[in-house]
């Protein structure tokens, strides 16, 4: 099964609340994740803020052209969830 997002949510500081097309809900903290050349613009809190779902890529985005894979949210969101090891671990994950 492709994952993709078909919600999103900005919270607070770094923090998305994201709905995937198999119904699962989650919240991604991308803090740690901002880095390099179209990332380091998103310290800004103000413009990390304007995350949208971009429905053309199926996943987050950002004006400046930053996106994040979908399968990469949804392992950050789950994975310390343990039904979902062997799924992360084809993915090449964990």
């Amino acid at each position: 099964m492709l994952i993709y997002v078909t919600e999103a949510k900005y919270l607070h500081d770094y923090e998305v609340e994201l709905k995937f097309n198999d119904g699962k809900k989650g919240v991604v903290n991308l803090e740690n994740e901002l880095y390099g050349t179209m990332f380091e613009p998103l310290k800004d809190k103000k413009v990390f803020a304007s995350v949208k779902l971009d429905k053309d890529l199926d996943t987050i985005a950002w004006e400046n052209g930053a996106d994040l894979a979908p399968e990469f949210l949804y392992y950050e969101s789950f994975k310390n969830d343990k039904t979902l090891a062997k799924q992360f671990k084809e993915w090449g994950c964990a």
